[in-house]
């Protein structure tokens, strides 16, 4: 973890004590948030589209926050979905931070949902040492991106709760063992569950919703 100050402040300190403000207003709002972390290309957006899609149909009420460092993009693709979105354009920030969240939050119908996705810029290093208060931390990595990304960005996978390793149909074709990343995932993080998707066929995404324990519709 880098060791940062200004002004004698300990910043990651402090993005800790944020991050446990925010866990604290979700419990309040009785909104379950959901961490989507991961690469460039990954397929974060399109597996939570395909999250949210599900979602909706069991009558649940979701809002996303979308992160890139310009564009809409992804913002505008959840919108298509029915949802409750903010863009956040970081420029030269490589991740999230729990303020930012916080302020993205105030801008957001709380009130009404019971899911927060919120999906955060497309990097494997940065985003390790930014906690932002949600329940659910997943990191999403693809088959195109090799079998050794686990190994090669150990603390961001060592301290999540899921690993999805997605586009697991263009295993074979890349020439990549979908089992040596979910063996590398288990030996960092032996608590961590693992789930292969498909996102843009909805393989998977039953096994994954399934694990997050998501709370029941209609209890406000």
């Amino acid at each position: 973890m880098h060791n940062v100050s200004v002004n004698g402040e300990d910043i990651l300190k402090r993005q800790l004590e944020l991050a446990e403000t925010n866990r604290r207003l979700l419990e309040e709002k009785q909104v379950m948030a959901v961490s989507v972390m991961g690469a460039i290309g990954s397929g974060k957006t399109s597996l939570i589209e395909r999250m949210i899609d599900q979602l909706i149909a069991k009558g649940y009420r979701v809002g996303t926050i979308a992160a890139d460092s310009a564009g809409d993009d992804d913002h505008r693709r959840f919108l298509s979905r029915g949802v409750s979105s903010l863009n956040l354009n970081t420029q030269d920030d490589c991740h999230l931070d729990a303020h930012t969240v916080d302020h993205a939050m105030s801008h957001l119908p709380m009130d009404e949902l019971d899911i927060l996705f919120i999906e955060n810029v497309g990097n494997l290093i940065c985003p390790a040492d930014f906690p932002l208060g949600t329940a659910v931390e997943i990191v999403v990595v693809s088959t195109t991106e090799g079998d050794d990304m686990v190994r090669k960005h150990p603390k961001i996978f060592a301290q999540t709760d899921i690993l999805v390793l997605n586009k697991v149909d263009l295993a074979d074709a890349v020439g990549v063992d979908p089992q040596r990343v979910v063996d590398d995932y288990a030996r960092i993080n032996p608590h961590g569950k693992a789930f292969l998707t498909n996102a843009r066929h909805d393989t998977g995404i039953d096994a994954l919703l399934e694990a997050l324990n998501l709370p029941c519709t209609n209890t406000r």
